[in-house]
């Protein structure tokens, strides 16, 4: 196994990869200087990038209104000023204590099928490996003997133990609960818990997923519920997302495919529209491609 990198490289990582195409045209709205930007363009452009139509007003709103105190300020530092303004300052970290204080906190990770979610967990169990953190990861998609399989392979990179059930269609309640009695035996801090991908407008599948939520919820308190969405499809992943948010108590996002995506925007979107921060971004491929979310580096990114 291949050691987990030192999650604080990431940050520079994630700088370049975060590069999304949008710097260009920023600059030919600002290029006639500050008495004559093309608001209409800058405003097209922020759309564009899946901001959304209020978060992007805002901001220009924010930019005019710091403009009109000063005209001789740039209006490009201002923009990412305005940027950094709409996300906040949420805290982005883990509700985790420091390693080895606590044994079985349990982290569930839900969201639709084909967002990365499996991926995501198993690059999220080497992040928490590389900083000391013990885990098992519980493979409570029942359903589906490739995605235990795919949680197996991710557990062997990480070096961590996975459980999963002897038969397919098991019950996800109970492939969760035996993690946490693994996590017990062995000290391990975080239960990690892969449950099964669903279509937010299912209601019966949904109504598991909260079955699953109180199972795991019985023996410890839940330190967190991650809902990974995928951030080429943009604002079209809102939609799950209020669903989630209302069934499962979302408190922060996962946000795959981020690198190199046009629609970067929609990590602003996604913030007003749930009121939970994204906390983890997806950058490619690899193993250790999984970032805490930087929100200084994103908008850079944006604006580059």
């Amino acid at each position: 196994m291949k050691a987990p990198k030192d999650p604080s490289s990431r940050a520079g990582r994630l700088r370049g990869k975060l590069a999304f195409g949008l710097g260009d045209r920023l600059r030919s709205a600002f290029s006639r200087g500050t008495a004559d930007v093309d608001w209409d363009d800058l405003e097209e452009t922020l759309i564009g990038a899946d901001l959304g139509a209020a978060a992007t007003h805002e901001v220009l709103d924010a930019v005019r209104a710091s403009l009109r105190k000063s005209k001789d300020a740039n209006p490009q530092e201002l923009l990412r000023s305005a940027l950094l303004g709409a996300l906040g300052g949420a805290d982005r970290s883990l509700a985790l204590e420091p390693p080895g204080t606590s044994v079985g906190v349990p982290i569930v990770v839900v969201g639709v099928n084909g967002v990365g979610k499996t991926t995501s967990v198993g690059k999220l169990a080497r992040l928490l490996v590389a900083d000391g953190y013990g885990v098992v990861l519980a493979a409570a998609d029942t359903f589906r003997a490739a995605a235990a399989d795919q949680l197996e392979t991710w557990g062997a990179r990480a070096g961590v133990a996975v459980v999963r059930s002897d038969r397919s269609g098991g019950d996800p309640g109970a492939v969760a609960f035996e993690a946490g009695e693994r996590a017990r035996e062995s000290g391990a801090d975080v239960v990690l818990v892969d449950t099964a991908g669903r279509l937010h407008n299912k209601k019966d599948l949904m109504d598991e997923l909260g079955k699953i939520l109180r199972v795991v919820s019985r023996a410890r308190p839940l330190a967190e519920v991650l809902l990974v969405l995928d951030a080429t499809t943009g604002q079209n992943g809102l939609a799950q997302a209020r669903v989630f948010a209302e069934v499962a108590g979302v408190t922060g996002v996962i946000l795959a495919k981020l690198d190199g995506s046009a629609r970067g925007g929609v990590v602003i979107a996604i913030e007003r529209e749930l009121g939970v921060p994204v906390k983890f971004v997806g950058l490619g491929e690899s193993a250790d491609d999984l970032a805490p979310f930087d929100p200084e580096v994103f908008v850079d990114g944006l604006l580059s």
